[in-house]
């Protein structure tokens, strides 16, 4: 068994990324994120993921991005897109984009691994079903497996960081029947970009999400708006 930090973010993705580092036997240490974002939804379903699993660890690091002001998700100024035609997503970048996400989120994990010598991350980053973040393609991991590489101690001493992104290439539904396969607790993911009580089932997010149960053959069960 070795030690690993995987991002957990709370949606979808990242669960099934912790469920399947899991399943490999991997010591799991879990870190989320408090960045200023539109709402702690995700957040607290990021929790309850861990509490499900009754890890002994999750690291929740709290910094503020809300100085980003041209994106959805860290100001309340842009509107997150609603309602956008399926085939349209990823075909450009969206106003839901974080600039530089996750360069920022891999550096603090890459940190803490040097810190509890863990010697990988696991990221959910999808590269086929996903929203056109440039930040999200199998060139960015490599390039930044590069810089852990002369940028660590880990690296110059011969022994980097790894970034494992297991989802990278999978669809959307295959994720889905990875999770069912694991037995990750799917229900108690959160993946809407609005944080309401209910999921809205029209920001990119869900309606990848909806599109994903609806060809792997399940029902998503979590409450949308609306009768869904």
């Amino acid at each position: 068994m070795s030690k690993v930090v995987v991002l957990l973010s709370g949606g979808l993705d990242s669960t099934v990324t912790l469920a399947y580092a899991l399943a490999l036997g991997e010591e799991v240490v879990p870190i989320s994120f408090r960045y200023g974002q539109r709402h702690l939804r995700e957040l607290e379903a990021a929790k309850q993921v861990v509490s499900h699993y009754r890890l002994k660890q999750h690291v929740v690091v709290d910094m503020d991005l809300s100085a980003y002001r041209t994106n959805a998700l860290t100001s309340p100024e842009v509107e997150v897109p609603l309602g956008r035609n399926i085939h349209d997503i990823g075909g450009d970048i969206p106003t839901t984009y974080v600039p530089a996400r996750n360069i920022i989120f891999l550096s603090v994990a890459a940190g803490l691994c040097e810190s509890v010598e863990a010697d990988r991350i696991y990221i959910g980053a999808n590269a086929v079903d996903y929203s056109g973040y440039p930040d999200c393609r199998p060139e960015f991991f490599q390039a930044f497996e590069r810089v852990l590489e002369v940028g660590t101690r880990r690296g110059v001493e011969g022994k980097p960081v790894r970034v494992i992104a297991p989802l990278l290439r999978k669809s959307k539904a295959d994720v889905v029947r990875l999770g069912k396969e694991l037995e990750a607790p799917l229900e108690l993911t959160w993946s809407c970009y609005r944080g309401r009580a209910k999921a809205c089932g029209q920001c990119d997010s869900c309606l990848l999400r909806l599109k994903g149960f609806k060809e792997a053959g399940y029902a998503d069960e979590i409450e949308y708006e609306g009768s869904r």
